[in-house]
C-alpha cells in the first residue's frame, strides 16, 4: 500500500487490526510503527522476527522516503530530518495516535532524530542496535573478533571507501556476522537494496559516520527502551548503553531501559526470538 506524505509516496504494510472484538465492545490497541535498517534497504528484515507481535497489537511497516518500495525522491531529501518529519506525518495522515515507534539499526537512528524534534507524538520507543554515534575503531575491533582478519580488511574497506567492489566483498564476508548465531541468508534475499541511498549516508562523506546526537536526545520525554546484542560488531553494545545514558539528561522523568542480551548481534530477535518478543511485549505493556 502506498501513502503520500510531504509530497512522497510511502510503501506501508500492515498486521492485525488496531480495533478488536472483547467482551461485546471493540478496543482498541496499540499500533506498533517499525522503522527498518539500512538505509536503502526495505523493510523485510523486520517483518517475519516482529509478527508474533501482531497477535496483541497493530503492526505497521513503512519503507523509508527513497527506501525500498518508496518513491525514490530527490537526494537532497535523504535526511535524517527528512525521514523523521515523515514519520510524523505518516502517523497523522492515518491517524495514528501516541504510535509505539521501533527503530532497528538506521531506523533506530531515525526514531531517535523523531524522538527529539517531535517529543509529545510517540506513545512510546524502542531504539535497538543503534547510538547517539558510531565508532569506526571500535567496529573494526568487534569485526576482527568475529570474523578475524579478514572481516577487519573487508570491513575497513566497505566504510573507509564504499566502492562498488567493497560493497559485493562486505556483504558476503561481514553481513553474515551480523547475527551471532542464526541465518540471515533468507532476510537477505527478500531485501530490496537501493546502493546510492546507503552510500549517500554511510559513506566516509555522508552524515552517519560523523553524527553525534548524544546532546539532542535530553529533549526525548516519552519511555524509551534501548536494545543491544553483545556480539555486535557493527554497532557494538557500548555506543547503545551510551546512547541510554544520554536519554537520562531529559527533565521530564519516564521510563527508560538499556537491555544488552548475550548471544546476540544486530537485532536481539534474530539469535533469540522468543526471550525478545517477550521482552517488547512488556515494555509495550508496561
Amino acid at each position: 500500500m502506498y501513502l503520500t506524505v510531504n509530497d512522497t509516496r510511502l510503501f506501508f504494510d500492515t498486521a492485525g487490526p488496531g480495533l478488536r472484538p472483547r467482551n461485546g465492545v471493540l478496543d482498541e490497541v496499540p499500533t506498533l510503527l517499525i522503522l527498518h535498517g539500512g538505509p536503502g534497504s526495505d523493510h523485510s528484515a523486520v517483518k517475519a522476527p516482529l509478527l508474533p507481535l501482531a497477535d496483541r497489537y497493530q503492526l505497521v511497516w513503512i519503507d523509508h522516503r527513497g527506501n525500498g518500495r518508496s518513491a525514490h525522491s530527490d537526494p537532497s531529501h535523504w535526511t535524517l530530518d527528512q525521514w523523521a518529519d515523515d514519520v510524523k506525518a505518516f502517523c497523522d495522515t492515518l491517524g495514528i495516535v501516541k504510535p509505539i515507534v521501533l527503530g532497528q539499526s538506521f531506523g533506530g537512528t531515525v526514531a531517535q532524530a523523531y524522538g527529539a524534534k517531535y517529543p509529545d507524538h510517540a506513545g512510546k520507543l524502542i531504539i535497538s542496535s543503534i547510538g547517539a554515534r558510531w565508532d569506526f575503531e571500535l567496529s573494526m575491533k568487534r569485526f576482527a573478533e568475529r570474523g578475524g582478519a579478514e572481516a577487519e580488511r573487508v570491513a575497513r574497506n566497505f566504510w573507509g571507501r564504499m566502492d562498488p567492489d567493497d560493497i559485493i566483498e562486505y556483504r558476503e564476508v561481514c553481513l553474515p556476522l551480523y547475527a551471532a548465531t542464526a541465518s540471515i541468508e533468507d532476510a537477505r534475499r527478500m531485501v530490496l537494496n537501493k546502493v546510492d541511498v546507503m552510500r549517500h549516508f554511510l559513506s566516509p562523506e555522508g552524515f552517519f559516520q560523523h553524527m553525534d546526537l548524544r546532546a539532542s536526545l535530553a529533549a526525548i520525554t516519552c519511555p524509551t527502551l534501548v536494545l543491544a546484542g553483545r556480539e555486535d560488531p557493527v554497532i557494538p553494545w557500548e555506543l547503545s548503553e551510551e546512547l541510554s545514558a544520554s536519554l537520562t539528561a531529559s527533565s521530564t522523568p519516564a521510563d527508560r531501559r538499556f537491555v544488552c542480551m548475550d548471544g546476540c548481534g544486530h537485532g536481539i530477535w534474530r539469535d533469540r526470538p522468543e526471550p525478545s518478543i517477550a521482552l517488547l511485549r512488556a515494555f509495550v505493556d508496561g
